[in-house]
């Protein structure tokens, strides 16, 4: 036998079938996970620019399937056809998972994230045809933040293969509190908008006392962003030993993105609710959701390490005394 010499079928075949599985899995993961994120984005531009009843029908706009001539027709029909291509993501991740051997730790969210985003179509339509009523718009927006943090644990599950090993204790207190003030934080400003308070505080950080009775929704919720910009430094710090390279850097990442959404809020409030400066907001607020769930996704599912030989060393000369 002569060493060195590939087998004719390894090259004339090619990757395997399950090999390639297992890319789709990662492509279709991450991809979806990013689209999830311009979703919620362009609802965020569609909302601030009034453009939720730009159709008053569902799913074509008005019976039109490219209304270019409208504004505000063009951004509701593009949100709702980016909306499809998602949900067509969502809908291909779960079943790649289901198919990859080495990705089933990822079907489990896969398939919730497709749940969730047949719903969210659900919502997406009533609030269509309730003409845009306020409960239906903030409950619209936290479900989509919801399912985009569903597709950023698929993506960290799918990325890290058959190295993910969950452990709810590795987050930590400080991570589970994280992640709750954070999406209070985000429930905060989304009843901020629907009771029409936006514009009822055009001070940072505190409201000046002329501001209206609307003006303590404003306060609630920069309350919560304050608690959970506490949760993000204690979690990051509690963290910093035990984490190193990349994983470092994620959580400066988020640290900086939390600066931003503050900076942005502020902006937000000090122009009354200027649409550009909310729509930046809410694009900022996204990118930390999905930051911090990632970060808190990352700690879940790192493998359990190896104990050094000193510790063993250690735990013996203990178990002899």
């Amino acid at each position: 036998m002569q060493r060195g010499r590939r087998s004719p079928d390894a090259t004339a075949v090619g990757p395997l079938p399950e090999a390639r599985a297992e890319r789709m899995v990662v492509v279709l993961a991450v991809a979806t996970m990013a689209c999830a994120y311009a979703l919620v984005v362009l609802g965020s531009t569609v909302r601030v620019t009034h453009s939720g009843m730009g159709c008053a029908s569902w799913p074509l706009c008005d019976g039109s399937i490219t209304p270019i001539d409208r504004y505000h027709a063009l951004l509701e029909q593009s949100h709702r056809y980016l909306a499809a291509l998602v949900t067509v993501g969502a809908l291909s991740t779960a079943v790649a998972a289901r198919r990859a051997r080495d990705h089933r730790e990822a079907f489990a969210p896969a398939v919730a994230g497709a749940c969730l985003v047949l719903f969210q179509a659900g919502l997406g339509a009533l609030t269509v045809l309730a003409k845009n009523a306020p409960w239906t718009v903030a409950v619209h927006l936290v479900t989509g933040l919801v399912f985009l943090a569903v597709t950023a644990v698929t993506a960290v599950v799918a990325v890290r293969g058959r190295r993910a090993s969950w452990s709810r204790a590795a987050v930590g207190w400080w991570g589970w509190a994280l992640l709750a003030a954070t999406l209070a934080t985000i429930v905060g400003g989304s009843l901020v908008v629907a009771n029409g308070a936006s514009r009822a505080c055009p001070g940072w950080p505190l409201c000046p006392s002329s501001a209206s009775s609307l003006a303590d929704w404003q306060i609630v919720h920069r309350t919560l962003a304050s608690s959970a910009g506490i949760c993000l430094a204690a979690f990051v710090v509690s963290r910093w030993r035990t984490t190193s390279g990349w994983r470092r850097g994620l959580s400066l990442v988020s640290i900086g993105v939390f600066v931003a959404v503050a900076a942005f809020g502020a902006a937000s409030a000090l122009s009354r609710a200027g649409a550009a400066w909310q729509d930046a907001h809410l694009a900022m607020v996204a990118l930390l959701w999905t930051s911090v769930v990632t970060m808190v996704a990352v700690r879940a599912t790192d493998p359990p390490r190896a104990p050094q030989p000193g510790a063993l060393a250690l735990a013996a000369l203990g178990k002899g005394a």
